[in-house]
């Protein structure tokens, strides 16, 4: 199992992405319209900082989140935020400040002030808008990802089960209804290189028009050819989509969101995967029973004020196993919201430490939890669980994989 911590910071900055002994034809083909921005454009960035290491059994803690906000903050304004980039930070001198190359930075930044710590920063994640965002791993290996949308009516039925196998998988989603799909594109590098992006502006907006084009405003159960004999499932959608693309582009995997809170994804090495999302609200006090008073308030900070606080906290959960083709399915939907359901409801509008057993010897950190949720939804979904998250906010994510 591994367990990472996620911290998130916001900056403002702007750049101009250039080769300058390039011809403006390769400019553009890298990096589109937007090379001709002579002076720089802006983007809002947000960065997640990824750490893995070992639970302090005392604490409940990998790493004191405020740290990260604190170390990695001081990198962040003095050599990102309100920056032109280009020009104010000496990394983007010969390099084009591309979303892949700050990510790295930002790793090369971070990362030594850790050094004294037993948590490592191991991912660099940074969103520079809705459609475009990147992660950086700290072996080198680079993701870019694209995101398109399109709208499209479908039944959710497959050709190859009988009127009564259909009614009995898939309810009435057997209906024509309709979903305003958000697809993630991902593809990978092993050596992020200084000029060359992951993958050229020219070559990857080709291949997101051709697919907007082929799906939007279109009923996919008879519109849309490369479909008719599929079973149309967000699952064998998901695969569809992953093979149009990696027959242009090598693509490393596919994310497909039917719903903001439900997705399937599928990896180049065929396995497939389908997350949900779900909220539980509860109250919590962080105190541990092995520190004295100052010890705690030390520690934790207003989150050890004595009557608790509370959050509306966010679940992800991600399973992966057997894809059987010809339901198109990875697992009964009903099923998996219910497991889901049926582990979150003994903490719903609790006292996480005064109202249940499982932090009555263990502070409720956001590690504890997320270690705790797990069994409780694994043991529920035959252990096909691959990946469990937890955020408490918007800016501290904590997840749990299974290696």
């Amino acid at each position: 199992m591994l367990l990472t911590v996620s911290k998130r910071l916001e900056f403002s900055a702007s750049r101009r992405l250039q080769v300058k002994h390039w011809s403006d034809r390769e400019n553009l083909a890298a990096f589109g319209p937007e090379t001709g921005a002579h002076h720089g454009t802006g983007r809002n960035y947000v960065a997640y900082f990824v750490f893995t290491g070992p639970v302090n059994p005392s604490n409940g803690m990998l790493i004191n989140i405020s740290e990260i906000k604190e170390r990695a903050g001081k990198v962040v304004r003095e050599h990102f935020d309100h920056k032109f980039l280009n020009e104010d930070n000496h990394s983007f001198r010969e390099v084009p400040p591309t979303p892949e190359n700050i990510a790295k930075q930002l790793y090369i930044g971070v990362a030594p002030l850790f050094s004294d710590a037993d948590a490592k920063l191991v991912a660099c994640h940074l969103s520079e808008s809705p459609d475009r965002s990147t992660t950086f791993y700290s072996n080198g290996t680079c993701d870019a990802n694209y995101w398109f949308e399109f709208s499209a009516a479908r039944r959710t039925v497959s050709p190859h089960l009988s009127e009564q196998e259909n009614a009995r998988f898939f309810g009435k989603a057997t209906s024509i209804h309709g979903h305003n799909y958000r697809v993630r594109l991902t593809f990978r590098t092993e050596k992020l290189t200084g000029e060359m992006p992951v993958a050229r502006f020219e070559e990857v907006d080709a291949c997101l028009r051709s697919l907007h084009s082929e799906l939007d405003h279109r009923y996919l159960n008879q519109e849309v050819a490369g479909l008719k004999d599929r079973p149309i499932t967000t699952e064998s959608l998901a695969g569809y989509i992953y093979q149009r693309v990696n027959a242009n582009l090598p693509l490393h995997r596919v994310s497909l969101h039917e719903r903001d809170d439900f997705f399937s994804e599928v990896w180049n090495d065929k396995t497939v995967f389908l997350g949900m999302q779900m909220p539980f609200n509860a109250a919590h006090r962080l105190h541990a029973a092995a520190l004295s008073d100052a010890e705690n308030a030390k520690l934790y900070g207003k989150c050890n004020s004595l009557h608790g606080h509370g959050h509306r906290y966010l679940t992800e959960t991600t399973i992966g196993g057997e894809y059987d083709s010809r339901s198109g399915t990875l697992r009964d939907l009903a099923a998996f919201k219910k497991a889901i359901e049926e582990s979150l409801r003994p903490w719903q509008d609790r006292h996480l430490d005064l109202e249940t057993e499982d932090f009555r010897d263990a502070p409720s950190t956001g590690e504890n939890i997320v270690r705790a949720l797990w069994s409780k939804i694994d043991n529920r979904l035959d252990h096909q669980l691959v990946r469990l998250r937890l955020w408490e906010t918007a800016n501290n994510r904590f997840t749990l994989r299974r290696m």
